[in-house]
């Protein structure tokens, strides 16, 4: 009886230690490394960094920044000396910029903006010029000078505008908030195909085009990305497309044939005809009644005259009635010379393309005024050159159809949704300068 007691003494006190043996490697041997809760302190707790205002990419909190525009007979230098700058620094930020920006390039009217310390206005950190809305020129005038480039934030976005002409593309243009300068564009795509010097009453154009904004502020019209121009009754269709990274971006019709012509139908992008091919024309300086195998057209000397089609200069000279002169020889139909440029920009024997400048617009030789006289010849013969016509180039490659297809249904449905709005600006006065049923760039 006292063994049985033992025994149930000894088997209870086995139990007891399992039990605590168990618990203790439940708790430790299954968590070796136990979470264990701290007091949330400030020094725990990760802070924002607050984002500061930038002007020019430089933090302003520290600064007074002061914004004008350069005025008439004021550089660098004065500029600089209003603010305590030494002629002796002034000529090493000079020095220094050489390779960033010549200093001697600082125009009227462009702005520039002063950095000074808080509370100091006569201690300048940094001097910033914007020699345009997206490009700007740092001069860092702390301890050390340096001077770098930056650029503006430019975000691009696509508009759209649709307008008749009634006085001329710039102002139909300009009158529905569009970059006016999109109508040099539109000459650089068209210009095969429409006379910009005699724009009809009832043209009208569509377009899709990149337009460029810094500051929120329109800057600059990019790429036009399609477009439908309507020249006396015919509307002529323009898209923009890049097969793949290694084929350069064109303008194609509807079809996939490009919109180039092996000619353009002028050697400048603007200006105005003041004579046309004839047998029969008084010359304005001989008084003579003759031919006048060209067609001349009017604008300020120093315009660029461009290539109407890829060729080789045979003639790049100057004679007494032609004055300065270039001839090109396209192929073995058609050879181009311009004539009474100011100066020439070609030489004998160089490849030149089409919309390449050759010279620049001027009065030399037999002339009264400044202009271009430009002549065209058909197989040995001089013949007018607003009345040829010319076959599409280079189509698009067969591999690129697909896609390019699928991008022209998108852009012909945006296009013909947009609304055609009335240019309602042309005065009786001008229409009587311009001609009835013609009207200009």
């Amino acid at each position: 009886m006292n063994f049985n007691k033992k025994n149930r003494l000894f088997l209870l006190s086995l139990v007891i230690v399992i039990a605590l043996g168990a618990t203790f490697f439940f708790f430790f041997g299954f968590n070796n490394n136990p979470i264990v809760e701290k007091p949330v302190s400030d020094t725990n707790l990760v802070k924002a960094t607050p984002v500061l205002p930038k002007q020019f990419d430089i933090a302003v909190d520290s600064f007074d920044v002061k914004y004008e525009e350069v005025k008439r007979n004021e550089f660098l230098a004065n500029m600089l000396d209003a603010y305590g700058i030494d002629a002796v620094t002034v000529s090493k930020i000079a020095r220094k910029s050489k390779s960033v920006f010549d200093v001697r390039k600082i125009a009227v009217g462009n702005p520039y903006a002063v950095f000074t310390y808080k509370g100091q206005p006569d201690k300048v950190a940094y001097f910033v010029y914007q020699p345009n809305p997206i490009d700007y020129i740092v001069y860092d005038l702390r301890d050390t000078l340096n001077v770098y480039a930056g650029k503006k934030e430019v975000i691009t976005k696509i508009e759209t505008v649709a307008s008749t002409i009634n006085s001329s593309l710039y102002d139909a243009l300009q009158s529905r908030g569009a970059d006016p300068l999109l109508a040099i564009q539109l000459a650089g795509i068209y210009g095969w195909a429409v006379d910009f010097y005699r724009i009809a009453s009832d043209d009208w154009f569509k377009i899709e085009y990149e337009r460029q904004y810094v500051d929120n502020k329109p800057v600059d019209a990019g790429r036009i990305l399609s477009a439908v121009f309507s020249h006396k009754g015919k509307a002529l269709s323009a898209f923009y497309f890049k097969g793949d990274s290694t084929s350069k971006g064109d303008y194609y019709d509807e079809t996939g044939n490009s919109v180039r012509r092996a000619f353009l139908k002028a050697p400048l992008k603007f200006s105005r005809i003041t004579s046309r091919y004839t047998k029969r024309r008084l010359h304005p300086v001989q008084k003579v009644w003759k031919a006048h195998l060209g067609t001349d057209y009017a604008a300020p000397t120093g315009t660029p005259i461009i290539a109407t089609g890829s060729g080789v200069v045979i003639a790049s000279a100057f004679t007494k009635f032609n004055g300065n002169y270039v001839k090109i020889k396209h192929n073995g139909t058609y050879t181009t010379q311009y004539l009474h440029m100011s100066r020439r920009a070609v030489r004998n024997g160089q490849h030149v393309q089409q919309g390449q400048v050759i010279g620049y617009v001027g009065s030399t030789g037999l002339a009264t005024g400044p202009h271009v006289c430009y002549r065209f010849w058909k197989n040995g013969a001089q013949v007018d050159a607003l009345k040829q016509n010319f076959h599409e180039t280079t189509p698009l490659p067969d591999k690129f159809l697909t896609a390019f297809k699928q991008i022209v249904a998108q852009k012909q449905k945006l296009l013909a949704a947009l609304v055609l709005h009335k240019d309602d600006e042309l005065t009786a006065s001008n229409q009587d300068m311009q001609g009835e049923g013609e009207k200009t760039l």
